[in-house]
C-alpha cells in the first residue's frame, strides 16, 4: 500500500489540489490527514468537505480545536486570531462538528499519528529538538510516527539515542523507532513555498518527502480578496 499523509493544509485549497493530483501520479491508494484543515488561509469549507469526501483516518489539529470554540482560547498568535476568528463564520454547524469528533491521536495499521506530540497531545507542544522528539516517543507504541504542526518536514530517528535527519527518501529498519514530520501543504516554513507531504510505503518501508508545486499566486490573491491580513498572504510565496 502506498498512503499519501498530509497536513496542515490551513484552508489552502490550492495547494490541496496540486498534493492530490501528485498522490493520485504515485499510485497513492490510501489517505491520512494530520490535522490543521483550516487556518489562515481562504478556503476553510472547501478543505473540510475535501478530506471528509476521502473518508480516510484524520486526527485534530490546534486550528481545527480553536475554530470549534464559540471564541478563541487567547493561545495563538493576533494574526492566527484573526483567520480563526473569520474562518469560524465560514463553517456551518455540520463541519464544525466534524471537526469537533476528530481525535487527538490514533493508530493506523502499524503506525501512529497525531499532530502535535505523543506526550502531551492536547497541550500542542511542537516537536523542534532531539528532547523533544524523545518526549513523545517515550509515549510511542508503534515503531512508526506520524506528526505535523512544526510546519517543517523532519525524521527523528531513535536506536539508543535520538537522532534528527533531513530527508528525501528515508527507509524505516525494524530496529529503530521513528518520529516523521510530514510538513505542510498549505503553509511551509522551512524556507520552501512548495506544498510538502510524504508517501509511505508499506511493502517498500520506505517514506518519500513529495515537494509539489502549486498556484500560489492564486491562493495570495484568495487570501486578499477574502479580506484576511495582508502578511498571510506574503508569506506564502516565502514559506515562512
Amino acid at each position: 500500500m502506498r498512503f499519501a499523509i498530509f497536513g496542515d493544509i490551513h484552508a489552502n485549497l490550492h495547494a490541496l489540489h496540486a498534493v492530490m493530483a501528485d498522490a493520485q501520479e504515485n499510485a497513492c491508494d490510501r489517505f491520512v490527514c494530520m490535522g490543521d484543515i483550516v487556518g489562515y488561509n481562504a478556503y476553510p469549507r472547501e478543505c473540510v468537505e475535501f478530506v471528509r469526501s476521502l473518508d480516510c483516518p484524520a486526527v485534530q489539529g490546534n486550528h481545527d480545536e480553536q475554530v470549534c470554540l464559540s471564541r478563541t482560547s487567547g493561545d495563538l498568535n493576533p494574526l492566527a486570531e484573526e483567520a480563526i476568528d473569520w474562518t469560524r463564520r465560514q463553517l456551518g454547524p455540520e463541519e464544525i462538528e466534524w471537526l469537533r469528533g476528530l481525535r487527538l491521536q490514533r493508530q493506523v495499521l502499524d503506525f501512529t499519528i497525531v499532530h502535535a506530540t505523543l506526550d502531551t497531545p492536547a497541550g500542542w507542544k511542537y516537536v523542534t529538538t532531539e528532547l523533544d522528539a524523545e518526549a513523545s516517543l517515550g509515549y510511542q507504541r508503534t515503531p512508526l510516527c506520524f506528526i505535523g504542526h512544526t510546519h517543517v518536514p523532519k525524521a527523528y530517528i531513535r536506536e539508543g539515542r535520538v537522532r534528527a535527519e533531513e530527508f528525501d527518501v528515508l527507509h524505516v529498519k525494524k530496529n529503530e523507532k521513528y518520529l516523521v514530520n510530514v510538513g505542510s501543504v498549505g503553509q511551509p516554513r522551512d524556507g520552501d513555498w512548495r506544498a510538502a507531504y510524504c508517501i509511505y510505503d508499506t511493502d517498500s518501508s520506505e517514506i518519500y518527502l513529495r515537494r509539489i508545486p502549486y498556484d500560489v499566486d492564486g491562493a495570495r490573491q484568495a487570501v486578499l480578496d477574502a479580506g484576511l491580513p495582508r502578511k498571510l498572504a506574503d508569506r506564502l510565496a516565502k514559506g515562512k
